[in-house]
């Protein structure tokens, strides 16, 4: 079973992330950038719009797909 929503119940045994970047911002950004983005965001995953958790045998994995909106309410929380 997968949340499509941020879940801090679940999140506090999140064992591992994947992330997956939306088809509007995939090609702009380069594998340095996407790195630092997916570092941020999982950091804050209550910032994106779209969370799932996976089950796994030792707790949860978090994937998170990232979209502008979430890049821009990356950039508003460091402003």
């Amino acid at each position: 079973m997968a949340l499509k929503n941020y879940d801090a119940r679940r999140d506090q045994l999140v064992m591992e992330t994947k992330t997956y970047w939306s088809e509007d911002i995939a090609k702009e950004l380069s594998e340095e950038d996407k790195a630092l983005i997916a570092t941020a965001i999982h950091r804050s995953p209550e910032l994106a719009e779209q969370v799932e958790y996976e089950r796994t045998h030792t707790g949860f994995t978090r994937i998170i797909t990232v979209t502008v909106n979430d890049l821009e309410r990356l950039y508003e929380q460091r402003v």
